[in-house]
């Protein structure tokens, strides 16, 4: 790879923490608490801690490994270092199929907050718009990202005091009692794709400066960061609601300010889960192209696609191919209800990542034993609490692009597997 393929490193701690919260802090809060309430009542708040848990080692695992591969790909450049070819295409299908259905979800959840009777134009317009941002250089989608993140918290800020200085919030309704392990466990799986976002910055790590220093401090920042805000989200709304209400609701952070007689707010909620949307889409359209640069740059994916554009230093084919596919499902496809699969991918691409981990040697900044093992048993745990018709449908998109990957090997076999570091 010459010197003119290379991206730019323009990407400080603050920024990459941005680009992080971006991810993490965007649509799920607005959405994910009801789900997680059904599975778990008041014992999501277990199900929060748990899933932080297993994202704290994904993200220490992520870590080590994107500084000492300071490079585009994430998990699928860490697979093929530590573990061979094929786990790390794995991990690169996973995300790619997984998180490009996600950016379609996003998208429409966009388009159903903003303008509900024209939920796919708007999906497409954000779609077309965030692409531009994004090939017209990191630096400029940092700069967007950073405003939604300021945006997004202040709405979350807002409805954590209307519902405290309500006088409706009961700490009773706390209670955890009755809560059942396998509902936990499924509140966790629902609750952990929140904290996701931290990959974002390892996905990132040719376009940082200092990595070996930088990514590290920015991953558990940005998650800690987001747990915080997660967890006062929760309280203020089962305390507002309690876990019967919050259960039934599909707009819960509406519903709690509503509750606490603050109406006038739940306006700006809705404009603050769109923006919110739009910032997880933004990230996740980045995260996404950098992983295909990646895998075309090793011919996984037609090398067309590693083109790096010689001003803006950003994979623009890429890019326009990402964003045109989102688009195309955006337009005809509502996959908010229908990507089970995605959840199940992305698990797989966390998995491949703490096992590629767990690998490392002392002198490569290992992590202590426990943290890749404990991130991957999470993983494969949170994967099979999954509804079955997710881990079914999650397996058979793995399985197409195993049966891909042993196509083209047995037409053109490989001259051998990565080399180890």
């Amino acid at each position: 790879m010459s010197d003119g393929d290379e991206l730019r490193r323009s990407l400080g701690v603050f920024d990459a923490v941005v680009i992080g919260l971006g991810s993490m802090i965007g649509a799920g809060i607005f959405a994910a608490l009801g789900p997680a309430a059904r599975a778990a009542g008041s014992a999501l708040l277990l199900g929060l801690a748990l899933a932080a848990v297993v994202a704290y080692c994904n993200a220490t695992s992520s870590a080590r490994l994107a500084a000492l591969y300071p490079a585009s790909g994430g998990t699928y450049l860490y697979g093929r270092k530590r573990l061979g070819d094929f786990w790390g295409y794995l991990a690169g299908w996973a995300f790619v199929v997984g998180k490009t259905a996600s950016c379609a979800a996003m998208a429409l959840t966009v388009g159903s907050y903003a303008w509900p009777s024209h939920a796919h134009p708007v999906a497409v317009a954000a779609v077309v718009a965030l692409t531009a941002v994004n090939y017209a250089g990191v630096q400029k989608s940092a700069w967007l990202t950073r405003i939604i993140v300021g945006l997004v918290l202040a709405v979350l800020a807002a409805v954590v005091v209307a519902v405290f200085a309500s006088g409706t919030a009961h700490a009773d309704r706390l209670d955890l009692a009755g809560a059942s392990v396998g509902g936990v466990i499924q509140a966790a799986g629902l609750l952990f794709f929140a904290f996701a976002g931290y990959a974002r910055i390892a996905t990132l790590g040719e376009e940082v400066r200092d990595p070996s220093r930088t990514i590290p401090r920015a991953i558990p920042l940005a998650l800690a960061i987001a747990l915080v805000v997660y967890a006062l989200v929760a309280v203020a709304a089962l305390t507002a609601l309690g876990p019967q209400r919050l259960a039934e609701s599909t707009a819960p952070l509406a519903d709690a300010v509503r509750a606490g007689g603050t109406g006038w707010l739940v306006p700006v909620v809705r404009v603050g889960a769109a923006v919110a949307a739009l910032g997880s889409l933004l990230a996740l359209i980045l995260g996404v192209s950098r992983t295909t640069l990646a895998m075309a740059r090793d011919r996984h994916l037609p090398h067309v696609l590693s083109a790096v554009h010689p001003r803006f230093q950003v994979p623009h084919r890429a890019e326009l191919l990402v964003g045109a596919v989102v688009a195309v499902l955006a337009a005809s496809v509502d996959l908010r209800g229908a990507i089970g699969f995605s959840s199940f991918a992305v698990l797989t691409y966390y998995g491949i990542a703490n096992a590629s981990a767990g690998t490392l040697r002392a002198d490569e900044g290992r992590p202590r034993r426990v943290i890749p093992v404990a991130g991957l048993v999470g993983c494969v745990v949170f994967a099979f609490a999954m509804p079955l018709s997710s881990v079914l449908s999650g397996l058979a998109v793995l399985g197409i692009g195993v049966a891909a990957y042993a196509i083209r090997r047995s037409m053109r076999p490989m001259t051998g597997t990565a080399d180890r570091a």
